[in-house]
């Protein structure tokens, strides 16, 4: 007879789901339901919990794959995983949501376990069938874990996901899954690797595995992330800056725009590619040396100047440059030029035209405006409401730039507007698109007693336009701040 679970570690205080997952957990084990070992009738396997919340781009966004500082507020919803290691030469993913809906994915060992196997074989393996694309988010990242970090697996393991972040809203539910992987995993394994290292190797998961161009931002926030503060992030590649606490006068929320959004869409990963393209330019007309890169379409460029970054070009040396950058260019066209871009993550693709030099002004215009930002918010001096005003013209700001780069949608301009409407008279200082944009969540800044002014927002939002929005309330800490929690066999 199988032993019957019990925790063996605190749960923490303040994360309600977190404790709700785990009395299900043992529910279900106790009840031969899950992570049973079928060639164990008396498995004393220990289980591994973790969780991660999602995130709301306060400022910075799609600059960060630019080097930009970014602000980041992890949000109340989570993901929450269980691992339970077994002897199956495989991995069982089951993915339940509400409403007892299920997902399952099994998994060959030798797809995450082999060091030798090229990420671009896993990615493959996972594109292959789009019934468990799903499913590379958590096995992507145990492999990673094999070929970057020496994890060995003996044998697969059973892992229950269950998840309150809505996908497709722009507020990184990829993360929350790929950092509450990696934090079960890392314990289930016995594994020591800091926390910023656990958020590159998630986003590589994400870039290498998924096949998604994500920045570093996300992961780093569902990782590292405070409860009610906003987590700073110097993407160079991924350098803590701490976190800053939100004044008590002040709130973030999100409202969903009820437009679904993806890392994965073809305007994201064009905008990223014209921002490369726009470095790579850039550094042909500052005289930069430019050499061949890892592959056809990459080149390296030795820059003591910006450092790689268009986050350090800055506006007076970006105006000077500015009329000589292409606002389109063929992709043929450029290759012929300049032979490629520094990125690995993305490919210049011959038969595309790309827009190049508004993708190449936002992370410039975005860094300063998210550092001016950040100092206003951590004034001395603060002077609200007027600091918080300022801090919501930027906000306007950073929402304007993501249109020019073509990643608006008629749902977020018109939540944007509708704040813009709702004025700071009414505790509504600011308000902007979230993320990879093209769609997902407007996020808002407000005064600390504006909840029924952002509800009425969400409200004429949906009388406009029949959707009804999520509206996001709330923060939660990082995987990294709960830890792993471990229930053993009684």
């Amino acid at each position: 007879m199988p032993r019957p679970l019990r925790l063996t570690s605190p749960l923490a205080d303040g994360v309600p789901d977190l404790a709700e997952f785990v009395t299900d957990v043992v529910a279900r084990v106790n009840a031969g339901a899950w992570g049973r070992d079928p060639n164990s009738p008396d498995d004393q396997t220990p289980v591994f919990v973790a969780r991660a919340p999602g995130r709301l781009d306060v400022m910075g966004g799609i600059a960060d794959y630019s080097g930009a500082l970014v602000l980041q507020w992890p949000i109340r919803e989570a993901t929450r995983v269980a691992i339970r290691p077994w002897t199956e030469q495989r991995l069982s993913i089951l993915s339940i949501a509400r409403g007892g809906l299920e997902r399952r994915c099994d998994v060959p060992l030798e797809i995450v376990a082999d060091p030798q196997r090229s990420h671009d074989a896993v990615r493959a393996w996972f594109a292959a069938d789009p019934t468990r694309h799903w499913a590379a988010y958590v096995a992507g990242v145990l492999h990673l874990l094999s070929r970057e970090h020496g994890v060995r697996y003996a044998s697969g393991a059973s892992i229950l996901v269950e998840s309150s972040v809505p996908e497709g809203k722009g507020v990184s539910s990829s993360a929350a899954l790929e950092a509450a992987t990696i934090e079960a995993a890392t314990a289930a394994w016995r594994v020591t690797i800091d926390p910023r290292t656990r958020a590159v190797c998630c986003q590589q998961a994400e870039n290498l595995i998924v096949g998604a161009p994500c920045g570093v931002m996300d992961q780093m926030t569902s990782i590292c992330g405070e409860a009610d503060s906003l987590l700073a992030l110097l993407c160079q590649p991924a350098e803590l800056q701490g976190s800053v606490r939100l004044p008590d006068a002040l709130r973030v929320w999100g409202i969903d725009s009820g437009i679904r959004h993806a890392i994965t869409g073809t305007d994201y990963g064009a905008v990223r590619v014209g921002a490369f393209m726009g470095y790579r330019i850039l550094a042909d007309l500052a005289g930069l040396q430019v050499m061949p890169g890892e592959r056809p379409g990459h080149v390296r460029v030795n820059d003591g100047r910006w450092r790689g970054h268009l986050a350090n070009v800055g506006s007076d040396a970006f105006g000077r440059f500015a009329a000589d950058i292409p606002e389109a260019l063929d992709g043929h066209a450029f290759l012929q030029r300049y032979q490629g871009t520094t990125d690995l993550v993305t490919r210049v693709e011959p038969t595309r035209r790309y827009a190049v030099r508004a993708p190449t002004a936002h992370p410039v215009y975005e860094h300063e405006r998210v550092t001016d930002w950040a100092r206003c918010l951590t004034s001395t001096a603060a002077a609200w409401p007027h600091d918080a005003a300022r801090l919501g013209a930027l906000m306007y700001e950073s929402h304007a730039s993501y249109s020019a780069c073509g990643l608006g949608s008629a749902g977020t301009d018109r939540l944007v507007a509708l704040a813009r409407e709702a004025h700071p008279a009414h505790g509504i200082y600011g308000a902007k698109i979230t993320g990879g944009g093209s769609g997902g969540t407007v996020a808002l800044l407000t005064d600390a007693a504006a909840g029924d002014a952002v509800r009425a927002i969400a409200g004429r939002y949906a009388e406009e336009t029949g959707r009804e929005p999520y509206v996001f309330e709330g923060s939660s800490p990082g995987a990294a701040r709960i830890g792993t929690i471990r229930l053993d066999p009684a």
